[in-house]
């Protein structure tokens, strides 16, 4: 990196409140980013799951962390998919992240969703005597990557972003 110590120097010269102020909003606008790039990405049925995905931005220790999540249970599943059509189906997700897809498919439960829900989602429907729905058969489901993607896909605009509030901070101190 060119002017490295340069650079450190005027960093410790902003150890302020402002300059942390200016850093918040800064990481706070890019996490929103990452959060508006996610809902949009967010495969949906209903809305459930897109409408569930949020952000937080804290400052603790002398850090700022920032986090875009969702707190539905099944989010993970659509992620990275499930069962052996899953596996087979794994396409832009998050490289690091090691999974392990289950080998064989499974039924389920008839009330999880209406016979409509599970044609459309292409399950096998296991009917009783009657003719009425008691299971869904299903192989699995092909990863519908949204959080990684949405990340991956705005790092660029987040270190310009970040980049140009320290730039702001230099100005204003007139290092």
């Amino acid at each position: 990196m060119k002017n490295g110590d340069e650079l450190i120097k005027k960093l410790n010269a902003l150890e302020d409140s402002a300059f942390a102020d200016d850093l918040m909003m800064a990481v706070n606008d890019c996490i929103t980013l990452v959060q508006m790039s996610a809902k949009n990405l967010c495969p949906t049925h209903h809305g459930e799951l897109k409408n569930s995905i949020h952000i937080m931005t804290e400052e603790k220790d002398d850090q700022i962390a920032a986090a875009c999540y969702t707190d539905k249970e099944y989010a993970v599943y659509v992620e990275f998919g499930t069962g052996p059509v899953g596996q087979a189906n794994h396409n832009g997700i998050a490289p690091d992240i090691p999974v392990a897809y289950g080998q064989s498919g499974w039924m389920i439960p008839g009330d999880a969703m209406t016979r409509y829900e599970a044609e459309e989602y292409g399950l096998g429907v296991v009917e009783d005597k009657d003719g009425e729905p008691i299971g869904y058969l299903t192989n699995g489901q092909a990863a519908q990557p949204y959080m990684y993607p949405a990340l991956k896909d705005s790092e660029d605009e987040i270190v310009k972003r970040l980049g140009e509030a320290v730039k702001l901070s230099f100005e204003r101190k007139k290092l």
